[in-house]
Order: C-alpha cells, then sequence, then structure tokens
C-alpha cells in the first residue's frame, strides 16, 4: 500500500548559486559527507547536488508535516548499477518503523536546467 507520493523540481542555477554564496556552511547543513564527496567527483557538482536536494524535499512532501526532518538524516546513495536509492536515520528512522514504511522508491533526473525527484513511500 503507498504511504505517500512526492516530487521536486530544482532548478541547477539555483544551486550553483547558492553554493557559491554560503559555500560549506550550507553543503554541511543540507548534504552529508558522503553525498558531498560523491557530487564533488562529478565534473558537474551542481547537477547531483541538485538532484539529490529535490530527493530530499520530496521525501519530505511525501511523508507530510508528520515529522521535523533533518536534512542530513536523508541521503542519497547509488548501488553499484547507478541505481539512487535513500538512506534514512535519526528521527524519521524511528518514523518510518512507526509508520511501517518498508520500501522507499526513487528516481531522479536532471538536464542542463533542472534537476527532478520522485519518491514513493510503500507500507
Amino acid at each position: 500500500m503507498i504511504y505517500g507520493i512526492g516530487i521536486d523540481l530544482v532548478k541547477i542555477q539555483r544551486m550553483k548559486e547558492v553554493v557559491e554564496k554560503w559555500g560549506q556552511k550550507f553543503l554541511e547543513r543540507v548534504f552529508t559527507k558522503g553525498e558531498i564527496a560523491y557530487c564533488y567527483e562529478k565534473k558537474v557538482p551542481y547537477l547531483s547536488l541538485a538532484v539529490r536536494f529535490a530527493a530530499k524535499e520530496a521525501l519530505i512532501k511525501a511523508i507530510g508535516s508528520a515529522v521535523p526532518v533533518s536534512l542530513t538524516d536523508i541521503e542519497v546513495m547509488n548501488v553499484e548499477t547507478g541505481k539512487p536509492l535513500l538512506k534514512i536515520n535519526g528521527k524519521l528512522e524511528e518514523f518510518f518503523q512507526e509508520k511501517s514504511i518498508i520500501h522507499v522508491h526513487l528516481s531522479l533526473s536532471h538536464e542542463h536546467e533542472y534537476g527532478v525527484a520522485c519518491v514513493v513511500l510503500e507500507q
């Protein structure tokens, strides 16, 4: 059974501007060390940063306002084949257990101007 669905769209140029303005302080408030390292291995890190931010926002939309969320409690990772997945920590992990959320489906995409993420939570 589906618990929630969320989608988010991020303008890649906006992500670049925010990172250039706020630097490491912004990155560490929003992303995990693993996410930052992964994105900065890429030729254009802002594409990967934008879709990861969109994934976090899409997950928050999928759960509604049921629990306060720290963005660093949500980590976007990739399996060996490249498929993205969400790793949940902290209070959010407890919330998933309470609500019996057993699967998190994630799809990411980007092109030159925008990054998009869709999340489906399944009980």
